[in-house]
């Protein structure tokens, strides 16, 4: 972010120009990532899963002993007049709550005001070059906390994570524990088998409880596939006829190498391209011949 940055913020109750947004250093978010985030995309001017990403919102807050400082609609009503302030009609809106601002102490007092953070990104998270191409994932140790459920704004072992993608010159990281997949550094992994099952992680506090996940099976369940919740391993992956990951700020991309490994032809698989066509036509409420703009129709 810069002073010419022009986009507007929601910052404790007010709106403001985000260049001019501040919080005071005492902030239990700051001090110790106390606090918890949810996104949520924005395509052609409509909220993507809006109910189902504010339910968890509520349920990660509930869950740190938080309280919401808002309901469900008034939540809504905030993220519409933001996008209105921005003239945002692809992109994201992020939320963060934190426990609010104390005296730096690790025992947290009750009654604190919760500080809400609404902010604005620009970028179109349909039709993805990579769901064309595929994406290069590499495996590596999670790391992180063993409550993975809780959205937390404490996300350092992702931090580290995506950097060595990067340095990798990958696009996703899928995290392991012992011989099996976790989910993506900020995504839910799945693998298709030689028989055309789906198969991905069962919910538990080991993973987050993806929203766009949710969408994607119920859409996946409706086109007659066979959905296998369960844990696989990196072994599995490597020998999947498909593999893909999703995510609210990706919707869906399929996964072309797996630490260099390829996976089926390295190219979007059928399964993918059906469910992500699929998503897009429920989405924009389009009919099932209509042919996708990227070609997977």
């Amino acid at each position: 972010m810069t002073t010419t940055d022009t986009r507007i913020a929601f910052i404790r109750g007010q709106f403001v120009p985000l260049a001019e947004a501040v919080i005071p250093v005492m902030d239990r978010g700051f001090l110790f990532g106390d606090g918890v985030y949810e996104v949520t995309a924005v395509i052609e001017g409509r909220l993507v899963d809006d109910t189902p990403h504010l339910a968890r919102l509520a349920r990660s807050l509930a869950e740190i002993d938080i309280p919401n400082p808002f309901a469900a609609p008034e939540w809504t009503a905030i993220e519409k007049e933001l996008m209105r302030r921005n003239g945002l009609r692809n992109g994201l809106i992020y939320i963060q709550v934190t426990r609010g601002v104390a005296e730096r102490a690790f025992a947290y007092a009750d009654g604190l005001a919760p500080t809400v953070v609404l902010f604005p990104q620009f970028q179109p998270v349909q039709y993805s070059p990579l769901t064309k191409t595929g994406a290069r994932i590499i495996t590596l140790p999670d790391q992180r906390w063993t409550r993975c459920d809780i959205k937390s704004t404490s996300l350092l072992a992702q931090v580290m994570a995506k950097h060595a993608v990067s340095q990798a010159g990958a696009h996703e990281a899928w995290m392991t524990r012992g011989d099996q997949i976790t989910e993506g550094a900020s995504s839910t992994a799945y693998i298709v088998t030689a028989g055309g099952d789906v198969i991905t992680r069962d919910l538990s506090p080991a993973v987050l409880p993806g929203i766009t996940r949710q969408t994607i099976l119920k859409i996946a369940r409706a086109r007659g596939l066979t959905i296998v919740e369960r844990p696989f391993t990196r072994a599995e992956a490597l020998a999947a006829t498909e593999a893909f990951y999703t995510s609210a700020s990706t919707i869906a991309i399929p996964v072309a190498t797996i630490d260099g490994h390829p996976i089926g032809d390295r190219e979007p698989g059928p399964v993918f391209q059906d469910l992500y066509a699929a998503y897009m036509r429920d989405l924009m409420d389009l009919p099932e011949a209509w042919p996708a703009e990227d070609g997977h129709g």
